[in-house]
């Protein structure tokens, strides 16, 4: 099949250890569908993958061939279960074939080594780091996030004459006893070497933080901004993990209905979320929600809003409509243009002129008010609709009412001092 695309040439340099040299394969940089590749040179050994990929016709059927491990990216036990085997697997008298995996976790443009995921290195085995090299003259091969589709790549790839690819074998790292006992030690210990040969630097960035980028891109907002700083401390608070059925999130989004807008300090904030208030990440993600440094209370109903418009699929109409019932059914006009902004990115003169539209009451409108304005100027709701998709990036500040601009240093320096 690889043949027929055309890679023609397919060096190796290296030696690949045996399973009982190093259970574990550890690949990357990942920037390719093509990188499957990798599972032929070295044999067809198990692979972990995204679940997704069984469904691909014919290559889906070759992929089962290998005994995978299949894992869900946006689910947490599945996440748990797929460490759990490779443990298992690694780890058993049987005569499994090696396990390759791409720590990184999605692809990138090779440009650098993003944070390796710790799930190749919880069994604490000998890993053998190998790395993918495609040096052609033009790049017909990165899949990224945001780039050419899998079809076009696939049709400029076989309008070349040859595509080369190169496969490195490194020498197994050993994991130190410390290594053995810190997984995420032992994974930073294998990005650092591999990204040394080659000649790469390292970024702290992973799936998740992608992930994020890209909803953050939808809603508008800049792909650099601090929202991945506030997902991080969401991860490690645990918030993240947690269905979001199940999570603090809806549950607060449920009882702060129809309750009188109140500031909350860091503990009832810590009491809402179910955190501990002497946790460092919490202190963090509270500061970066404070609407001015001098403050010591953050608006919950604020927080709730911005973190539900990222997390749930929601249309953003059906967003205004819970934002309304979370106040009451009604706001006054400064907090109809901050959820304007906030859910359509419109700016607070463009939100006025609706407000004014729909009610006639100087004080407040109501949710009944913003309905009858969408059912007699439907397309006005449309034109709003389409609103963020036109017009330029927001800042954090207009996303999630940040009054202090927070860089990931500084989270790390307010949790190294509550630690």
């Amino acid at each position: 099949m690889f043949g027929a695309v055309g890679f023609h040439r397919v060096r190796i340099v290296g030696e690949q250890a045996t399973r009982q040299q190093a259970p574990v394969l550890a690949v990357a940089p990942h920037s390719s569908f093509y990188d499957g590749l990798a599972a032929v040179v070295t044999g067809g050994p198990t692979i972990v993958a995204k679940e997704e990929n069984s469904f691909i016709p014919l290559v889906g059927r070759v992929i089962n061939f290998t005994q995978p491990v299949y894992v869900r990216r946006d689910d947490p036990e599945s996440r748990h279960n797929t460490i759990q085997e490779i443990i298992r697997r690694v780890k058993s008298d049987q005569d499994w074939p090696q396990i390759l995996i791409f720590p990184e976790g999605t692809c990138t443009n090779r440009s650098c080594l993003i944070t390796f995921k710790p799930g190749a290195f919880y069994p604490a085995v000998p890993v053998q780091p190998v790395l993918l090299r495609y040096p052609n003259k033009l790049d017909t091969v990165t899949w990224t996030w945001d780039g050419p589709g899998a079809l076009k790549l696939l049709w400029l790839t076989m309008t070349q004459a040859t595509t080369t690819v190169e496969v490195e074998f490194l020498p197994v790292y050993v994991p130190s006893e410390y290594e053995k006992q810190n997984p995420k030690a032992f994974a930073e210990g294998v990005r650092n070497v591999m990204a040394k040969a080659l000649a790469v630097p390292t970024a702290d960035y992973t799936y998740d933080d992608c992930r994020v980028a890209v909803k953050a891109g939808q809603l508008g907002l800049p792909m650099t901004s601090n929202l991945i700083t506030v997902e991080r401390l969401r991860s490690r608070l645990g918030l993240t993990r947690i269905k979001i059925e199940d999570s603090a999130l809806v549950k607060n989004m449920l009882s702060f209905q129809n309750r009188a807008s109140q500031p909350v300090d860091l503990a009832e904030f810590a009491s809402n979320l179910n955190v501990t208030v002497e946790d460092g990440s919490l202190v963090s993600l509270f500061k970066m929600h404070l609407e001015d440094e001098n403050l010591s209370t953050i608006d919950f109903k604020k927080y709730l809003l911005a973190e539900y418009l990222l997390q749930k699929a929601t249309p953003k109409d059906d967003l205004i409509v819970m934002a309304f019932k979370l106040y009451g059914e009604y706001f006054d006009r400064e907090m109809f243009e901050y959820v304007l902004n906030l859910v359509y990115n419109l700016p607070k003169s463009e939100a006025f002129v609706i407000y004014s539209e729909a009610t006639g009451n100087p004080n407040e409108i109501k949710l009944v008010d913003y309905l009858q304005y969408g059912k007699k100027y439907p397309e006005k709701l449309e034109l709003l609709q389409n609103h963020s998709k036109s017009t330029a990036p927001r800042t954090v500040t207009d996303f999630s009412s940040c009054g202090q601009s927070m860089s990931a240093a500084a989270v790390v320096d307010d949790n190294k001092k509550c630690q």
